[in-house]
Order: C-alpha cells, then sequence, then structure tokens
C-alpha cells in the first residue's frame, strides 16, 4: 500500500501487541497508516495503539482471538464501523505457550497439535477470509502472512509449528493465485532467530544468541524493526509487483 504513507490507508494487524507485531503496527502508523491493533490481550494492544497516537498516528485496539471465527470477523467489523474498511493485513498472532509442548510427533500430545493449527493456520485463513472482500471492495490491498524459518528446515522438535508454518506458505500462494489478478497481493516472511525484549530478557539470553550467531551468515541476530520494514516493505506500492512469495530474514541462515 502507499510507499510514501499518511494517505489514510487501513491496515490491521492481527496479533500487535508486543514483538514483531507490535513493531510492525508502529511502523505502518508512522508510515500514515491508520491501524487496528488486534490482539487476544487486549490491554498490550491498547499500549501499541497508543504508541501510535503519541507519534501523531491514528489507531484502535481491538480485543479478539484467532481461534474463534466470530471474533475473528467481529475485529474486522471493527475496522470498517471506525475506519470504512481495510486495505492491508498482517497476520502475526501464535499461542506461544504450545512451543513447550510441541515436542515430536511420537511424544506430542493431539491437543496440542490440534491448538496449534487452530491459532495458526485456520485463524490466519479466517483473517483473510474476512479481510479479502472489504480489500476487493476497496479495489485491492496486500497481505502478509508470517511464516518461520523453521517451514524450510528439519528440526528434532516443534513438528507442529513447523507444519502451520509451512501450511501458511501454501495458504499465502492460494491467495495470491486466486485473487492476483483483482489486485490483491499476499505474501509471508519467514524471519529466523529474532531477538525481542521477550527473548533478550530471558536468563538464557547469552546462550540463546551466541546459538544463533552459529547458525546464520550476519555478524548480529535479528530486530524487531528488521522484520518491521520488510513487511512494510511488501505492503506497500513499492512492493506491488511481489506476489506469492516467502521471503527469508534471517541473516543468511536458510540459502535459497
Amino acid at each position: 500500500m502507499g510507499s510514501s504513507g499518511f494517505d489514510g490507508r487501513v491496515a490491521v494487524v492481527a496479533g500487535g501487541a508486543t514483538g514483531l507485531g507490535a513493531a510492525t503496527a508502529v511502523r505502518l502508523g508512522a508510515q500514515g497508516y491508520r491501524v487496528v491493533v488486534g490482539d487476544l490481550r487486549e490491554s498490550a494492544a491498547a499500549g501499541t495503539a497508543e504508541t501510535i497516537a503519541a507519534a501523531g498516528g491514528e489507531a484502535l485496539a481491538v480485543a479478539f482471538d484467532l481461534a474463534d471465527p466470530a471474533s475473528i470477523a467481529e475485529l474486522f467489523a471493527a475496522a470498517g464501523r471506525r475506519f470504512g474498511g481495510v486495505d492491508a493485513l498482517f497476520n502475526v498472532g501464535a499461542d506461544m505457550r504450545t512451543l513447550r509442548h510441541d515436542t515430536d510427533i511420537v511424544d506430542i500430545d493431539l491437543d496440542v497439535w490440534d491448538r496449534v493449527m487452530t491459532v495458526s493456520l485456520r485463524g490466519y485463513l479466517s483473517a483473510m477470509k474476512n479481510a479479502i472482500p472489504s480489500m476487493l471492495a476497496r479495489g485491492g490491498g496486500a497481505i502478509v502472512n508470517m511464516s518461520s524459518a523453521a517451514a524450510f528446515q528439519g528440526e528434532p522438535t516443534r513438528p507442529a509449528y513447523a507444519a502451520s508454518k509451512a501450511g501458511i506458505g501454501a495458504l499465502t500462494r492460494h491467495v495470491a493465485t486466486r485473487w492476483g489478478r483483482e489486485g490483491i497481493r499476499c505474501n509471508a516472511v519467514a524471519p529466523g532467530f529474532t531477538a525481542t525484549d521477550a527473548i533478550r530478557s530471558a536468563p538464557q539470553w547469552p546462550d540463546l544468541e551466541k546459538a544463533a550467531l552459529g547458525r546464520m551468515h550476519s555478524p548480529r541476530v535479528g530486530e524487531p524493526g528488521d522484520v518491521a520494514a520488510l513487511v512494510a516493505f511488501l505492503l506497500s506500492d513499492e512492493g506491488a509487483w511481489i506476489n506469492g512469495q516467502i521471503v527469508n530474514i534471517d541473516g543468511g541462515t536458510i540459502l535459497r
């Protein structure tokens, strides 16, 4: 959408309370988007919206749950009531509580598998299902989905997480091929190790950073602003000829 910003286009960040979602929401607000910050944690979403407003932008915080289709529909209805529709969508939410239980396919509890797929795959599908009609009515739009380097590399753990992220690639290509000629672009970003505030505050941070640097071809680990910059570009008019792609942003961890 708008490369120079300040044109009043509307962006929904589905999972914008903290981390990569918050960093992207703030960047989009600075570029002139009216931002709908959706998250399960309403108070944290409101904090992100307040940061956008304090910088001179316009934002709305909405409590919603990626596991609940009715809640997702209400997120987009709220965007319509406040701003008239949706031009851009960043799907970034996840239930990170499942990661420690996402063991391997022999030991994993199937409820954990189902929860990951419900939030990170069906939830993204539901968000796009609600966004696309609004985008079509407004002449087109752009979507970015959060994938992960885990979609491209084998790991001894996190099979549900990796499978959901690989599935996001398939959904992304589907949307790009189905609606690309009608002006809707859909891409995904696949970050590697990115040092969010939550990761930096972990007691094992020095060891995590050292291990991550050992896997990448970069002098530093990723920062939320790195991912936010890429998402903003893919949503912008400057990214208008990019469609159906999964873009790795991982300091050269995966070379393909």
